[in-house]
């Protein structure tokens, strides 16, 4: 059976330039019910040997919201003004976008977690109240979609260590960073983010 099927490519005209897409079906079994989970790679039209890539996890609330609880909506935005600089300077990118809402909670946890947040929990201890891991993301199909666009190595913006360890079982990584700018409703979520999981913040 396969793994992943792939859509055809169309472009996708932005604020911050214009890319292409192509939406990738992971066909994964989840309680033993067939869930095909559909992911998004946004890429430039030429891409280098070595691109400039972030792997973006979904994060409803932060990306389309606008949220200021996290930092992921400025990732998000950082990493796309990014990838259209790298192209004026000769070379290009992508941003793969996992539907992983949660850090791999699904979205009604995660609503769930940001309640407890509110009572004082921070995100480790909130996901791990709910019975979940602090982070219950699956990267595999990134070295699918790696090894579909013949990527051997990249330069991966994240400050996530354990991204970077999975990265670098597919490619040849290296790091770039990407930082978002604290504020009042964020400071501890980052800051447990750097302390509990390890984040180069």
């Amino acid at each position: 059976m396969e793994k992943f099927e792939v859509s055809n490519q169309a472009k996708l005209p932005t604020r911050f330039g214009v890319f292409f897409i192509q939406s990738f079906r992971e066909l994964k079994v989840q309680k033993d019910c067939p869930c095909p989970v559909e992911h998004l790679v946004i890429f430039t039209q030429n891409l280098p040997e070595i691109p400039l890539v972030r792997v973006h996890s979904e994060c409803l609330t932060g990306d389309v919201f606008g949220s200021q609880k996290c930092d992921c909506g400025g990732e998000l935005a950082i990493a796309m003004e990014k990838i259209a600089q790298s192209v004026e300077e000769g070379k290009g990118g992508m941003l793969i976008y996992l539907r992983q809402e949660g850090r791999g909670i699904g979205l009604f946890n995660k609503v769930n977690a940001y309640a407890l947040q509110d009572k004082g929990y921070d995100t480790v201890e909130a996901n791990e109240a709910l019975g979940f891991k602090s982070d219950n993301r699956d990267y595999s199909i990134v070295g699918d979609i790696l090894h579909y666009y013949g990527l051997k190595k990249i330069h991966l913006l994240t400050n996530n260590p354990r991204k970077i360890d999975a990265m670098s079982q597919y490619v040849e990584v290296i790091r770039d960073s990407i930082i978002v700018p604290s504020n009042c409703h964020n400071e501890k979520y980052l800051a447990t983010k750097k302390s509990k999981l390890g984040h180069l913040l």
